[in-house]
């Protein structure tokens, strides 16, 4: 039975988890990561295709009934824990294929981006509103910082949406499936990383402000400094495009 608790909602639909599958564009040499595997359902397939899968799994009886079910195969290594704590950094080459719990969506996503240059996809089944906001594109409302955090790292694309009623229990709300693989280097070049994301945060944190105002908290000459980088200090954060923010950040 799924737990509320743990934001679990699962998927049989053999054809969604063949889908899925293709989206994650596998090879026979791949490691793939699984986050949450349930079930085991898409456990089984990743398996049939790849070298190895690491499945973590947080649910105690869930990790056992997947010992039993996976037993027979050779090439998943089945661990009990929490994948917000797992050291994905320590890994080689790796994807990662999984049906998050919404409550998580954020966090691991951005751990996962934090894991370095070995960590070569994702592809992720989550809340559909999250997805969109991955995949957005400038002047939208679903720009933002996710959006840019994301993009900063990777492309990403919307790969299907897989309607609530196709889940067990059924959420409140359809998923969608988002292909995410990573860049060779960042789509933009920044001086001072962490100064680029601090600029993107304070930007959103007052979207419906002009820049000029949202910014002050960083820059009393806001304005000047906006004007030195060739932006309008009149326009609000969602118009502008990850190239305008690095240059922004780039301005002294």
């Amino acid at each position: 039975m799924a737990k509320k608790s743990l934001g679990q909602h699962f998927l049989y639909n053999p054809v969604i988890l063949a889908n899925i599958v293709r989206a994650a564009e596998l090879v026979p040499e791949d490691l793939v990561v699984e986050i949450g595997p349930g079930p085991g359902e898409l456990t089984k397939i990743i398996a049939g295709q790849v070298k190895k899968v690491i499945a973590i799994e947080l649910d105690e009886t869930l990790y056992e009934n997947l010992k039993l079910k996976l037993s027979k195969y050779s090439n998943i290594e089945l661990i009990y824990g929490d994948a917000l704590e797992y050291p994905y950094g320590t890994l080689p080459e790796f994807k990662v294929v999984a049906n998050i719990p919404y409550y998580i969506t954020t966090p691991i996503i951005f751990k996962l981006l934090s894991a370095g240059k070995t960590l070569r996809s994702m592809t992720l089944t989550i809340q559909k509103e999250v997805a969109e906001r991955i995949a957005a594109e400038p002047g939208g409302r679903d720009y933002g910082v996710l959006t840019i955090a994301v993009r900063y790292h990777a492309s990403a694309s919307l790969s299907m949406i897989i309607p609530k009623e196709a889940f067990r229990p059924a959420p409140k709300v359809d998923s969608a499936v988002v292909h995410i693989t990573i860049l060779e280097r960042p789509s933009v070049d920044v001086k001072d990383e962490e100064f680029f994301f601090r600029v993107v945060r304070t930007a959103f944190s007052h979207r419906r402000k002009m820049l000029s105002n949202s910014l002050k908290s960083m820059r009393p000459d806001a304005g000047d400094w906006l004007e030195r980088a060739g932006i309008d200090p009149h326009r609000r954060p969602e118009t502008l495009s990850m190239e305008e923010f690095a240059r922004l950040a780039n301005t002294d």
